[in-house]
């Protein structure tokens, strides 16, 4: 290349044409472009740098889109979309925006899965194997984890599966000893031992499941990385490739800070530091924060409550400072969500008292343990909802309000709905020191509010509905979140004469039969969720009210995989804003 123009790579065919100093020449454009991008933009910072040499190496050897590449997660796969006809979404701002962070079909025909969890790319590559087997394919197939994604079950069970497969099947590891924080698990363990005697240990797990190895020291130097894939390229028979990357490389800030870019806001790339500052004297707690510190005062008189997350700390305020402090009562269990919500089982059956935080998007893959392990066999573990909300993350992978529809519908499962900073405390505090049932509080979505004048009750499992305001004709009932927002509703309605009842419901699992039935004199009744409707809180509502002359209106999401929605337009597609809820009301009142 006389000079490198980066938006002339329009496709891997480009690539293959190059000499390997002109790729390295590449792997450093792309490198600085990523850094120009994310740090004015944000963005999966530490994933991406530590695979631009890989991912160039991999379509340099590879025939693609022929041959077939599975990413997993695929938060790591922005070189991947440089190289594929995707370049001006990272060189040009004005087109920042113009593809996903994750890999997406109806982008690419590079792009075989819409991938934003963890763990499922080896058992799909594996079907893709099996599928091109049985009609005479000869295409290569790679399955491309890391980041901690082979402590996941799934990846345990594709690994299981694809070592019997007995013809192409390829599985590159990329493992920078790291998750989103440190890697937690046996089998990191074993990763490590490979890594410090460059492969050759006899302890291999690999080969214990009976694949192929070979192994990468460099894994950012593209002549090693080449020279591997050429070597397992059309095999006859499951191979895995074990490079040794470095997250966040060629960022020095990234480099040390491996955690903290992971994923980033806006930063200058020289210091690290965030370029939005929070203005002074502005409470910067989130419901994370309050958490970890309620958690980390407690343990000092009670040594058997432990939190428990699954490869995410930050998502409840554990920080590595945290982490220390808390010691053998903090538990990160990996990229394990199934195992977090069993163990707590467990730990609940003896005797103490466990706490896990989980991102909605990611409990739904704990949806057996929850209702066999927790629920129907009655034990009083406490869990955390965090981003369970159309107010939370954004991406079709990593949407939040599904999990009322799925958590309300599991018999004998508490599903508590805070409004405020408050109220949560409180709830958190009774279901740790109670014996009596297993709960799930979701936390807000939004930033964190306050309400000193919450009633708090004694025992939320037996609590019933709390009226907030009295009045009649029309009542509006908000589920956690949106119990602000209906208030702010029934104060538009009383400027227009009506007072409206407003209704704290608390919990989403049972309905509070006693209140319902104090409203069937009014006109309508409006329930409020941040969450879809359909199995939701206001269907069990309108179907409580059966052929009653009340009229019940419904308001929350569509059942859809939106994608990088804005999340004040959803509110308002939907009839949520509190100036819509209040005209339906006004609409719906009998003349």
């Amino acid at each position: 290349m006389d000079k490198l123009d980066l938006n002339k790579i329009e496709s891997p065919a480009d690539i293959r044409k190059m000499d390997t100093a002109e790729l390295k020449e590449v792997a450093d454009g792309l490198r600085r472009t990523l850094i120009e991008k994310l740090s004015s933009h944000g963005g999966h910072c530490g994933p991406n740098l530590g695979m631009v040499e890989a991912i160039i190496a991999l379509h340099y050897v590879f025939d693609t889109p022929k041959d077939k590449i599975v990413f997993d997660v695929s938060h790591q796969t922005y070189p991947h979309k440089m190289i594929t006809g995707r370049i001006r979404a990272f060189t040009d701002p004005k087109h920042y925006d113009d593809v996903t962070g994750y890999t997406s079909p109806s982008e690419s025909e590079y792009d075989l899965f819409s991938l934003g969890h963890t763990s499922s790319a080896i058992a799909l590559a594996s079907g893709l194997a099996k599928a091109r087997d049985l009609t005479g394919g000869k295409e290569n197939v790679v399955a491309v984890i890391g980041d901690g994604s082979l402590s996941g079950g799934v990846a345990f069970e594709g690994l299981d599966y694809g070592a019997t497969l007995g013809t192409n099947f390829i599985v590159v590891v990329n493992d920078n000893d790291m998750s989103i924080a440190e890697n937690h698990g046996g089998i990191y363990e074993n990763l490590r031992l490979l890594r410090n005697t460059n492969g050759t240990a006899g302890e291999n797990l690999f080969r214990t499941f009976g694949y192929d190895y070979i192994y990468v020291q460099y894994g950012n130097d593209i002549e090693s990385l080449i020279s591997a894939f050429r070597s397992v390229k059309n095999s006859d028979h499951p191979v895995v490739v074990h490079i040794n990357t470095m997250k966040g490389m060629g960022l020095p800030v990234a480099e040390s800070h491996k955690e903290q870019f992971h994923y980033t806001a806006p930063f200058d790339p020289a210091t690290g530091a965030p370029l939005s500052g929070t203005p002074a004297g502005v409470d910067t707690d989130t419901y994370a924060d309050i958490f970890a510190k309620d958690f980390l005062e407690k343990i000092k008189d009670n040594p058997g409550l432990v939190a428990i997350t699954a490869g995410t700390p930050g998502v409840i305020g554990f920080g590595p400072d945290r982490r220390a402090e808390a010691g053998k009562q903090f538990v990160d269990v990996g990229i394990a969500e199934q195992q977090a919500v069993a163990m707590a089982s467990g730990l609940a059956k003896g005797g103490a008292t466990p706490v896990v935080g989980l991102a909605s998007t990611f409990l739904q893959r704990a949806f057996d343990q929850f209702s066999q392990d927790i629920a129907l066999n009655h034990q009083p573990a406490t869990f955390l909802v965090f981003y369970g909300s159309m107010f939370g993350m954004n991406d079709e992978t990593h949407l939040g309000f599904f999990d009322l529809s799925l958590l309300s519908n599991i018999p004998d499962l508490l599903v508590l709905t805070p409004s405020c900073k408050e109220e949560f405390v409180a709830m958190l505090h009774w279901s740790e020191n109670q014996r009596k049932t297993p709960a799930v509080i979701r936390i807000p979505g939004g930033n964190v509010l306050t309400n000193p004048d919450i009633n708090i009750p004694e025992d939320y499992s037996e609590a019933g509905y709390e009226t907030v305001r009295a009045g009649s004709r029309v009542a509006l009932i908000g589920v956690g979140g949106f119990l602000p927002i209906v208030t702010q509703a029934a104060d538009i309605l009383a400027s227009a004469g009506v007072d409206a009842t407003v209704i704290n419901p608390r919990q989403v699992s049972h309905l509070d039969k006693s209140t319902l039935d104090s409203l069937l004199g009014y006109d309508v009744i409006i329930t409020a969720e941040d969450g879809i409707l359909d199995g939701g809180y206001g269907q069990k509502v309108a179907s409580y009210f059966g052929n009653a002359s009340v009229k019940v209106i419904n308001l929350g999401l569509p059942k859809e995989f939106l994608n990088r929605y804005n999340a004040g337009e959803l509110q308002r597609r939907c009839g949520m804003t509190p100036e819509q809820i209040a005209a339906t009301a006004l609409g719906n009142i009998r003349k």
